[in-house]
């Protein structure tokens, strides 16, 4: 039988400015965003900082002419130290707090915040 691996292996977040949207992620998450050959001549793509071969899932920003951000649909949790951090950091940079962080009981604590972009994205934390 193989391993049980976690099943996301890549996410895309959406955006509409990639600059903007690029100076949020580094500012609330401490990423270096690494841009990636896009698909067709009209597509942006920069990678978050990660390790394809580790535990949990890796991804980008994107920005296509046929998607747009939204707080409806997926939501991705980033793993944090502490949801507050991100949060606070979230409010310097331009987003918004949508729910204050709040306890999932034993599975540690919870918030959403809203990105540069209008992106709805979830944080994740054990304290």
């Amino acid at each position: 039988m193989a391993k049980l691996r976690n099943p996301i292996g890549w996410f895309e977040i959406h955006v509409s400015d990639m600059e903007r949207a690029s100076r949020f992620y580094s500012a609330v998450f401490q990423q270096t965003l690494s841009p990636l050959p896009p698909p067709e001549p009209q597509v942006e793509i920069r990678m978050l900082s990660g390790d394809m071969t580790m535990h949990g899932a890796n991804g980008a920003l994107v920005k296509h002419p046929m998607k747009k951000p939204s707080t409806q649909g997926v939501l991705v949790y980033f793993s944090c130290e502490d949801c507050e951090t991100q949060q606070a950091l979230a409010l310097e940079n331009g987003g918004k707090v949508l729910k204050s962080k709040f306890s999932i009981g034993n599975k540690g604590f919870i918030a959403i915040i809203g990105d540069s972009e209008g992106n709805a994205i979830g944080l994740h934390s054990m304290q």
